[in-house]
């Protein structure tokens, strides 16, 4: 299984203002994002269970249409198929965990 060192790994600017580095394995992905303050995610929805968690920064999270805000520490579990957005309330570190992989971050 091959070894990764995050400085080694090119950061991507996936959509505006959200700068990701990517490590997956078979069954899953590990996004670490850098979020520019401002940014937003549009709604929307795939097939990828996924579960975020605030790193650094505050981060405004609307899952099935119930918003709220979230800080350092916090962690969101949202299901496969489930309607979300988001929105950097100040720059943010924030780290993503997807199964299955999330084959358009290859």
């Amino acid at each position: 299984m091959p070894n990764y060192n995050l400085t080694d790994i090119e950061s991507r600017e996936i959509m505006p203002g959200y700068h990701g580095k990517m490590v997956h394995a078979n069954s899953m992905s590990w996004v670490f994002w850098d979020v520019d303050k401002g940014a937003e995610v549009p709604e929307h929805q795939h097939v990828n269970e996924q579960i975020m968690h605030v790193v650094d920064g505050t981060f405004e999270f609307t899952l099935d249409g119930k918003t709220a805000v979230y800080r350092k520490g916090d962690v969101i579990v949202i299901p496969p198929n489930v309607p979300h957005a988001g929105k950097a309330l100040t720059k943010c570190k924030l780290m993503d965990v997807f199964c299955p992989v999330r084959e358009e971050y290859r």
